[in-house]
């Protein structure tokens, strides 16, 4: 089962599913992008990538077996090693081994950096949104709100180079990427399927796009994916073992550890829940828990047949046609007796910033 639980910790990672670089991305689509043209491009295109890969890899794994008469599984090393150690020494046996392993390398510079454009696009959006009087305040500026991520980020890898930074970077790899990212899949697929609704969400689809989503997708929303990744993430955490690597045994306060960076994340969604019932509105326990499940601020409304923003507590209203949400603004088209709403609006709902066009 653990081969399964790494293929999927791969193919999550190779998709970004659950890391917020999808939704970070598609939040600078403008509203009637054809979102279904995009995630079959974006899947066809990733496993005809693994599949490329994965030929190139048993192919040199493969290579070097044959030279060293040995059978595949005695040349596979797992993690870092496999491209530090392994294709370095099947490139040298190769005609203008120089060359390709200038290439080769050069490839994972470029895989590590592009990686990174989506991993700080993630941080600096989610930043943006959430705290965007204070970014204007303090910093002013994007740019300089990007430099901040990228050095914290810098400092916050650096004990990965140090000289037992190995064992460290594997540490994380092993409770980050995998026993967190299931879970944090698994909720985030509850939370808009089944609190949002599937059926309410493939209405916004069909609303961008003019035609709903097939009805293998709102399936899937509803039952498979959630069976399939709680699955994994039982089947994982059933199984699981106190990290090792090779002969090395993590010792008690290393593992610690692990499960402390894989609660950095876990802990944010258990928080998150506290922290919506206790700043709702209502007097009693269970009032707070009711209205905590409601959207807060803007919320959309069926109005005329089409899809229209409403203030939760003032009740104004006006169609989606004059304005739309697009990289955290509420967007306003247009001159029309509408463009003077939003100072109507409370403070409590605003958005985090807004123009006219």
């Amino acid at each position: 089962m653990s081969v399964w639980v790494n293929a999927a910790a791969q193919t999550f990672n190779s998709l970004g599913i659950a890391f917020g670089g999808i939704i970070t991305m598609s939040s600078y689509n403008k509203r009637k992008n054809r979102i279904l043209k995009d995630v079959l491009i974006i899947g066809v295109v990733d496993a005809v990538t693994c599949l490329l890969a994965g030929f190139a890899i048993f192919s040199i794994l493969g290579y070097l077996a044959y030279n060293q008469d040995k059978d595949v599984e005695e040349v596979i090393k797992e993690g870092p090693g496999l491209v530090f150690v392994i294709y370095p020494e099947a490139f040298t046996s190769m005609p203008v081994s120089q060359l390709i392993s200038a290439l080769f390398f050069f490839m994972l510079i470029c895989l590590g950096i592009d990686s990174q454009f989506a991993s700080v696009e993630v941080i600096v959006t989610t930043i943006q949104d959430h705290f965007a009087p204070q970014v204007k305040r303090f910093l002013r500026r994007k740019e300089i709100l990007v430099l901040v991520v990228c050095i914290i980020s810098f400092l916050c890898g650096l004990p990965n180079v140090t000289q037992g930074g190995i064992y460290f970077f594997q540490l994380i790899d092993y409770y980050a990427a995998a026993m967190s990212l299931m879970y944090l899949a698994f909720f985030e697929v509850i939370a808009i399927t089944w609190f949002y609704g599937a059926k309410r969400l493939a209405r916004n689809i069909e609303h961008m796009n003019g035609s709903p989503p097939s009805i293998f997708f709102i399936v899937c929303w509803y039952g498979i994916s959630p069976l399939l990744i709680l699955g994994i993430w039982v089947f994982s955490l059933v199984q699981y073992k106190p990290f090792s690597v090779a002969d090395y045994e993590y010792p008690g306060w290393a593992i610690a550890l692990g499960w402390l960076i894989a609660a950095m994340s876990i802990i944010c969604i258990p928080a998150g829940m506290v922290h919506s019932v206790v700043t709702a509105q209502g007097k009693t326990l269970w009032q707070k828990f009711k209205n905590s499940l409601k959207p807060q601020g803007m919320e959309k409304e069926e109005m005329n047949g089409d899809i229209g923003f409403k203030d939760i507590n003032s009740g104004t209203k006006f169609p989606v046609d004059d304005c739309y949400l697009e990289n955290g603004q509420i967007i306003f088209k247009g001159k029309s007796n509408r463009d003077n709403l939003y100072p109507s609006l409370c403070d409590e709902v605003q958005p985090l910033s807004y123009k006219q066009v």
